[in-house]
Parts: structure tokens; C-alpha cells; sequence
């Protein structure tokens, strides 16, 4: 499949650990309800229909791009983390936090998951929307892959939605540890074949998004969590391989496990390891020396403070990650998703301070 030649290869560069002219930047849920444009559409179609119709997909992903032609180095392909249970076999609501009416309650709850996966049949419909928007974005920016990492999905299938407490999916992990490890790795061997699915449709970088990271301890998180995230990142890459398909960069977004980011950089096989706001980039860059990339890390709360705490902030992130050189091995990005209340013009603001103060 050919695609338009790439113009703006910031990105890739950054997570290839090259120095940049400046920090490419995106910001993680860019296409989302903070925009006007996205809310027009979203009025007319529930959210897992725009999901399944690429075309719909493909418009939200390029209403950031448009928007801010020239100011952002990246688009997400507008899809969900939950895509992947839906394709085990579990039925997911959107109203308007994800809803599962049917979760997983005991170990023998895994026999109503499907056995074997048709990955490309159950999730063909992101693939599509990835060849359509990579053809639609004519080069101008690379196009990033995802998938959920498989401990917060499971987190998802057993708690039956979001939680504060957990309850009930470390409950089995502490309880049925073998039963969880082999969901996990279940899970994960979906996530691998959606993931190379991605990439033959047209992804040039992949993230995985491991939102929960942070609530399990070190210990627990390193016999979890690690190993799934390990079974991605080596099977994304031998299967690529295999196929004689160029691997692409590969970011983790382990929120919150700030102390893990040494293990991390060091053992989970990724090109980058995305941070919350939560660790001093200066920290964080001891933390991995030079063997990864680092994504983040501003805090999304900061665009509701106006323009100058934003400029502030953005200078002060620049600076701790360029630690006084050039900009390398480093994406400039939020320490999590951007919120619905969010003025448009703060979110350029932003971008613009990016360009002004990494810049080497």
C-alpha cells in the first residue's frame, strides 16, 4: 500500500532518541470533546458508531490537525482502549463513562470470552479508518496506533467500568494470581495482534496505554503488569519482523508508576516511556538515561490557568527537558489526556509555547 511521503518526521526522530530542532508535540485525547467541531459531529452518532465508521473516524482525527495545521507533530487515530474487550466477546456502553452490564465476576466468567480471537475481523473497522486518515493526512504529520495495556483493560472487564478503589480486579489478582496472569496474557496477545494490524494499515508509531499502572505497588506492578507489557512489545516486533514489515517506535504510557521508569526503560522493550506530571523531567531523565525516548509531562489542569501560567509552565517543562542542550529524545506532550473544558485557543497557546521554548 503506498501512502504520501512524510513531510514532518519530528516525532519519529524524538522517539528514535534523535536530537531535534525542537520538541515535536501532541497532546493525548486531541481529538476530543473539548473541540467544537468534534461536539457537532458527536451530536448526531453515539460514540462506538463513530468508532466502527471510519469515515467518522477519520474526521475526528484530522480536526486537531486542521486546526492546529502546523503548530501539533502528531495524530492519534480516534478510536477507544475498550475496542479490545468488545473483540473478546464483552458487550461495552458509553453513557457517558464506559459501562460493562455484563463483567467479568469469578474465574469461570472467562469462559464466555471468545476463544480464539479474529482480531482483523472484530476490529478490521480501525484498521480501515487508518488507512483512510494516513491516505486523508497527505504526509503532513506521522499517524500514531494504540491499544489499552493489558492490566487496565482487565481492570475494566472485572470492575465493570472505571473505579477509584479496585476492589474487585486486585481482589483476583491477589486472589486467583495464575487465573489473572493467564487473562492478562490473553489480553495481550489480542493487543499484539491489533497492534501489527495497525501497522500494516498504516501506523507509523504505537502506544500503549497503561492508565492504571500507578495503583499497584512496585512488587505487584513488576509481577502484573511487566510481563503482559513485555509479551506486547516483543511480539509487535517479532511478528512485524516475520512479515518483513519495518518495525515502528513504540511509546508506554505507564501512568503514574513513576518509580518503575528505570525497570522500565531498561526491560519492557519500548522506544518511549510516557510520564504524568507527577515526576520532575530531570528526575525522570536520571531515571532512564538514554536508553528511551520520554513523552509528557505537563499537567492537563494547567490549560484552565490562563496564558501566562501556561507559558510559565511550558518554559519550565522545556527547560527541565532539555536540562541546557539541544531538545533529544524527547516529545512534548500533557501527563494525561486533555479535559473537556478546555478553551481551544489555551490548547494553541500551548502548542505555540512549546514550538518557541524547546526549540535548541
Amino acid at each position: 500500500m503506498a501512502f504520501p511521503p512524510l513531510k514532518n518526521d519530528l516525532l519519529l526522530r524524538a522517539a528514535r532518541g534523535e536530537e531535534t530542532e525542537r520538541a515535536p508535540v501532541w497532546v493525548m485525547r486531541q481529538a476530543g470533546r473539548y473541540l467544537p467541531e468534534f461536539q457537532a459531529v458527536r451530536a448526531h452518532h453515539s460514540f462506538f458508531e463513530i468508532c466502527r465508521t471510519p469515515a467518522l473516524a477519520k474526521e475526528l482525527t484530522l480536526q486537531p490537525i486542521r486546526r492546529y495545521s502546523g503548530l501539533i507533530d502528531a495524530a492519534i487515530i480516534f478510536s477507544d482502549i475498550l475496542v479490545v474487550p468488545q473483540a473478546l466477546g464483552m458487550e461495552v456502553q458509553m453513557n457517558p463513562g464506559p459501562h460493562f452490564p455484563d463483567p467479568l465476576v469469578v474465574p469461570a466468567d472467562v469462559e464466555k470470552l471468545t476463544k480464539n480471537v479474529d482480531v482483523d475481523k472484530e476490529l478490521g473497522y480501525v484498521y480501515e479508518a487508518i488507512t483512510q486518515t494516513r491516505q486523508a493526512l497527505n504526509g503532513e504529520v506521522p499517524l500514531i496506533g494504540f491499544c489499552g495495556a493489558p492490566w487496565t483493560l482487565f481492570s475494566y472487564m472485572i470492575e465493570g467500568g472505571g473505579t477509584k478503589t479496585f476492589q474487585k480486579c486486585k481482589t483476583w489478582l491477589f486472589k486467583y494470581p495464575e487465573e489473572s496472569k493467564e487473562l492478562l496474557n490473553r489480553i495481550a496477545d489480542v493487543c499484539v495482534d491489533f497492534l501489527v494490524g495497525q501497522v500494516k494499515a498504516g501506523a507509523q508509531l504505537l502506544q500503549v496505554f497503561d492508565s492504571w499502572a500507578g495503583e499497584l505497588s512496585p512488587h505487584h506492578f513488576e509481577e502484573f503488569s511487566l510481563p503482559s507489557l513485555q509479551r506486547i512489545s516483543s511480539g509487535v516486533r517479532t511478528k512485524l519482523a516475520a512479515a518483513n514489515i519495518p518495525v515502528v517506535p513504540m511509546t508506554l504510557f505507564p501512568k503514574g508508576a513513576n518509580t518503575q521508569l528505570t525497570a522500565l526503560a531498561e526491560h519492557a522493550g519500548y522506544d518511549v516511556i510516557g510520564i504524568d506530571w507527577c515526576i520532575e523531567p530531570a528526575a525522570a531523565r536520571a531515571a532512564v538515561g538514554d536508553k528511551v525516548a520520554l513523552q509528557g509531562n505537563m499537567d492537563p489542569n494547567l490549560l484552565y490557568g490562563g496564558r501566562a501560567a501556561i507559558e510559565n509552565e511550558v518554559k519550565r517543562m522545556c527547560e527541565g527537558f532539555k536540562g541546557g542542550k539541544a531538545p533529544k529524545a524527547w516529545i512534548a506532550n500533557l501527563g494525561h489526556g486533555i479535559t473537556p473544558g478546555v478553551d481551544p485557543d489555551d490548547l494553541r497557546w500551548f502548542f505555540e509555547c512549546v514550538h518557541k521554548y524547546s526549540a535548541a
